[in-house]
Parts: structure tokens; C-alpha cells; sequence
């Protein structure tokens, strides 16, 4: 295993780590645009095909001739549950014939085999097991080359995979973060409710004849919401301060963050950045009124 020794080669693998790593990072998002509109359109065609043979299209066809095909699927996603599953199969795939390779060569037990492919093909990287350490190997080349292979597959079917199930973890959290949310402002409520007692309302204070503060020395009138002081405001501006504040925890758990003008629309980072952003709205549970 091959590791610096010196200071200048410690020294340029941190700037080439740096460069490297951020390399790798960009192609492993451009893979996983690729394997998702891949996937999408498979799935998409395999759509059509089912709607066909159910007759949907057909009748649609007869009403309006050329437009039923489009119509049908405009806007059908596929579901993120199933490129899930494809993901999990392929990643399966390439692990269980790499572990037979490297049961056969390295001289491995196949859990072993298995366990060395998800260890390095998740970037974790133990060192426990290292494959292509042994002096020499039959056909030492091919060796080499299908183990190349093999890991840059795994590594970008696993990485795509992680993406993929980092969506319906933020999706659980979500759905927390939403119950949570409903009982708080259930107890808000009640809260609101029970301080309504202690709250001088303008009724109240209409009844009242010139009530002055010591703080300001006004006298309170009609027209500005019957505030008793700058520090108390009125139980109308309070539903209204709370129900924005709502909204905006709201949109924030959510991920759909509100938009004050339309300029934000064309921003360069309105959809995100990474990985969420190159799954954003070509998944069906990846939308935005979701």
C-alpha cells in the first residue's frame, strides 16, 4: 500500500486530494444524472406500453387523434421507491460478481468477498481487506483491470443508491418534523386560548376613558389596533405574526422554502445544489408540493 513519506509528498497530496476528491464528487453527480434519466425514460417507455395495452391510450386516440400518447404521460414521474429497487439490484449485482472474482483469486470466503465490496465500494475503506496486495496473480493484468472496473461500478451505483435513500430519510423526517409541528401548534392554542383572559381587549378598552401610560404618556385611541404600550401589541397582530411564522417553519421542514419575488425563480441555485438538486422534480416523491 502505497503512502507518502515525505513532507513535499504529504504536501501535494493535500492540494491533489483536494482537486482529486472534488473531481471525483462532480463525476459521480453527472453519473447519477445520467443513471436517472436513464432510468426515467425506461421507465417512462414501460409506462406508455402498460397504458397501451390497457386501452387508455386508444380511447384517447379516437377523441383526440395524435395528442392521447402525450397527454397520457405528461407529467408522469417515475416513483423513487422503484429506482430504489433498481439501484439495489444493480449494486447487488456487481457486488456478487466481484466476490466471486475475488473469492477465486484472493483466496477469500465469499462473506468476506462481500464484505470487502461494501466496505470499498461506500468509500469507508477499512484496510482490514485490500485487494491486488499478493506479489504475483494469474493473469495479473486482466486481474487488475476487472478489479478497476468492478470498484469504479460499485462505487457509482452505491453512491447513486445513498442518494436515493438519503431522499426517503429527509421524507421521514419530514413526516416528523409535520406531526410535531401539529401538536405544537395545538398546545399554542390552548396556550393562545388560556392568555386570552389576561389580555385587555378593545371592547375593554373602549369602555375605558383615557387610559394613560406611564411609559409614553399617550393616550390610546381607536385607530392604532388599542396597543396599551410599544411592548404589547394587539391580539390580531399576534394571529397574524404567529400564522406567518407558521408558514414559514412550514415551507422550511417541507423543503420548499418561500419565494418572495419572482426573480428568485431564475436563480442559479433556486433548485439546490448536489445531489438533491439533480433528483429535484424528476422523481415523483422528489417534487415540490411534496
Amino acid at each position: 500500500m502505497t503512502t507518502p513519506a515525505t513532507v513535499e509528498g504529504k504536501i501535494f497530496l493535500i492540494f491533489y486530494g483536494l482537486l482529486g476528491c472534488s473531481s471525483t464528487i462532480l463525476f459521480f453527480n453527472l453519473f447519477l444524472e445520467r443513471l436517472i434519466t436513464v432510468i426515467a425514460c425506461i421507465m417512462k417507455s414501460c409506462h406508455q406500453r402498460r397504458l397501451q395495452r390497457r386501452g387508455a391510450l386508444a380511447q384517447q386516440s379516437l377523441k383526440n387523434p395524435g395528442k392521447g400518447e402525450v397527454d397520457s404521460s405528461a407529467g408522469w414521474k417515475p416513483s423513487v421507491y422503484y429506482v430504489m429497487l433498481i439501484l439495489c439490484m444493480a449494486s447487488l449485482l456487481i457486488s456478487c460478481c466481484a466476490s466471486a472474482m475475488y473469492t477465486s483469486v484472493e483466496g477469500w470466503s465469499y462473506f468476506d468477498a462481500l464484505y470487502f465490496c461494501f466496505v470499498a465500494f461506500s468509500t469507508i475503506g477499512f484496510g482490514d481487506l485490500v485487494s491486488s496486495q499478493n506479489a504475483r496473480y494469474a493473469s495479473q493484468g486482466l486481474y487488475r483491470f476487472a478489479n478497476f472496473v468492478f470498484i469504479l461500478m460499485g462505487v457509482c451505483c452505491i453512491y447513486s443508491l445513498f442518494n436515493v435513500v438519503s431522499i426517503l430519510i429527509k421524507q421521514s423526517v419530514n413526516w416528523i418534523l409535520r406531526k410535531m409541528d401539529g401538536g405544537c401548534c395545538q398546545q399554542c392554542q390552548r396556550r393562545l386560548l388560556q392568555s386570552r383572559r389576561n389580555v385587555v381587549m378593545p371592547g375593554t378598552v373602549q369602555n375605558r376613558c383615557n387610559i394613560s401610560i406611564e411609559t409614553d404618556g399617550v393616550t390610546e385611541s381607536d385607530t392604532d389596533g388599542r396597543r396599551l404600550s410599544g411592548e404589547m401589541i394587539s391580539m390580531k397582530d399576534f394571529k397574524v405574526s404567529l400564522a406567518v411564522l407558521r408558514k414559514q417553519l412550514s415551507e422550511t421542514a417541507n423543503g420548499c422554502p418561500h419565494r418572495t419575488s419572482a426573480l428568485s425563480l431564475d436563480d442559479e441555485f433556486s433548485g439546490g445544489i448536489g445531489a438533491f438538486a439533480i433528483m429535484n422534480n424528476r422523481l415523483a416523491e422528489t417534487s415540490g408540493d411534496r
